[in-house]
């Protein structure tokens, strides 16, 4: 075993990480290579100075990560790397334990005790039985998380600050840092207080990779029409035609104005001029009915072709199929952003086409991270962003401009 695969600004990382860190890296900086070195270092192991230095008696391992990253193998990969594996059969220098298994069964784990957890996307914000499970992993183990997006406001750090015993709890941090507003039916907050203090325990447990990519991203929005008459009818009436009955919340309205422009048959001849460009893309989407227009809109598109060879093979990760990338000639491969944005990469193809937009920055920017890898052969990636000028996709990029998540209730104005 050698360092070869390992890179300086890595190495650098390592030597600045402790227990309870976040290692901060963008989408396809390989946080999980540096995550499993820190973690090789810790039990003793070394690979400085063109030399290998085994771990000794190492505790046990635990990667929680997402589904598709521990079906697809991804963690095996690493694992290698450092002469282990999850298979004990496999795991020949080692006797610990490895395991590499989602989120959705983190639970599972709350009551081990000390073994080494590398969390994986990180996933502890807000509460909830992941939460709760984490915070119990944290008071008997060693841990680290890795994570392209740690946080967009100082409500995000809270389960990690009560992990790293900062606070006991939610309650004293909200007393000591949040003030609500008093005009709102739900609590909002206003603003934050003794920034000074959040910025250094924030400071203490981030750990930046300084990572210069190679790769040039080019991000083009594609503007599309809509039926700006139906449109301002929606929002005059707040009547569902597709359901026949009113609009009763903010959710429904923002999904129906949606649904009006992401149906409207400019989108389809827009991105069938971008397929024109390229012979394999990924394309993003969020609701079934997309769905169903992609697939119809691939259906006749090949139906047009003559020869074989021209055929796109079209492929999907959604809630309906999982499948691999594809290995054709010409491919589609059809994402859902909630079942796809993050947790696996491709680096055959340098563009990506978002037939709509989600609602989280964070989202978007592990959408994009998927083509933007270490190691892509492209230099250029492109990026092309179907949107009309409707006021619904207007707003919903100023959101994601200002790096937030889009507001429906502040959008419709509802109860307002």
């Amino acid at each position: 075993m050698a360092n070869s695969f390992l890179r300086d600004y890595q190495m650098d990382a390592v030597k600045k990480m402790r227990t309870g860190c976040i290692l901060n890296g963008g989408t396809g900086s390989g946080k999980s290579r540096t995550g499993l070195y820190y973690y090789f270092k810790e039990q003793g192991g070394c690979l400085e100075n063109q030399e290998t230095i085994y771990m000794k008696n190492p505790k046990d391992l635990y990667i929680i990560t997402t589904a598709k990253k521990r079906d697809s193998l991804e963690w095996e990969g690493e694992l290698a790397n450092f002469c282990m594996s999850s298979n004990p059969k496999n795991n020949k220098l080692y006797s610990n334990k490895i395991v590499v298994d989602s989120w959705n069964n983190i639970k599972k784990y709350a009551d081990t005790t000390d073994a080494f957890f590398i969390f994986d996307e990180d996933k502890v914000t807000g509460s909830g039985v992941w939460v709760n499970a984490f915070l119990k992993i944290s008071k008997h183990n060693d841990w680290i998380i890795l994570s392209a997006t740690p946080g967009d406001t100082w409500s995000d750090y809270i389960p990690v600050f009560i992990a790293n015993r900062f606070y006991k709890n939610v309650t004293e941090f909200r007393e000591r840092h949040i003030i609500y507003s008093r005009y709102t039916k739900w609590p909002q907050v206003d603003r934050y207080i003794d920034m000074n203090r959040l910025i250094r325990l924030r400071d203490r447990i981030l750990i930046d990779m300084d990572f210069e990519r190679s790769t040039v991203p080019h991000h083009q929005d594609i503007h599309v029409s809509y039926d700006i008459s139906k449109y301002k009818e929606i929002l005059k009436t707040r009547w569902d035609p597709y359901k026949k009955e009113p609009i009763e919340q903010a959710a429904g309205l923002c999904y129906v104005l949606r649904r009006l422009v992401n149906e409207d048959e400019s989108r389809v001849v827009a991105l069938l001029e971008l397929l024109d460009k390229t012979d394999k893309a990924i394309i993003f989407y969020n609701f079934d009915y997309e769905r169903d227009i992609l697939l119809h809109t691939m259906a006749d598109l090949n139906e047009t072709f003559d020869n074989y060879d021209d055929i796109y093979e079209v492929t999907e990760w959604s809630g309906h199929a999982h499948q691999p990338v594809p290995t054709s000639k010409r491919w589609i491969y059809l994402v859902q952003y909630t079942a796809g944005c993050e947790g696996w990469n491709c680096i055959t193809t340098d563009t990506i086409i978002f037939y709509s937009q989600n609602y989280s920055y964070k989202v978007m920017e592990q959408a994009c991270g998927r083509i933007d890898r270490m190691n892509t052969p492209f230099i250029n990636l492109y990026y092309y962003h179907l949107k009309s000028r409707a006021g619904i996709d207007l707003a919903i990029t100023k959101a994601l401009n200002e790096k937030k998540k889009f507001n429906e209730r502040k959008f419709t104005k509802w109860d307002r």
